[in-house]
């Protein structure tokens, strides 16, 4: 039987404020969450990105999906920390 690998949701926030590597490029991650209207949403290829908004007082982190060579696609979608479902194939919990 396989062992369900799991993140807690402190350590996804964690991972989400680092928005560049040493080098200066931006960090690609997986992220899986549902969406204001329950629909599951996966973004295969993403990167953290700001908001218009408090992030902190919301609860709330900007993702954007980007391309197979880092480049930025379509706009950047808010996500509420509380529905991340899962980060880079991990299941995320409490």
């Amino acid at each position: 039987m396989f062992k369900t690998v799991v993140m807690k949701r402190t350590d996804v926030i964690k991972e989400l404020d680092f928005k560049e590597d040493a080098r200066g490029n931006a960090v690609v991650f997986s992220i899986k969450f549902r969406s204001k209207k329950g629909e599951l949403v996966y973004m295969p290829k993403a990167v953290a990105a700001g908001l218009r908004m408090d992030m902190a007082k919301n609860r709330m982190r900007g993702v954007q999906p980007v391309d197979d060579h880092g480049q930025r696609l379509g706009h950047p979608t808010p996500v509420s920390i509380e529905r991340i479902v899962e980060f880079n194939g991990r299941k995320v919990f409490m």
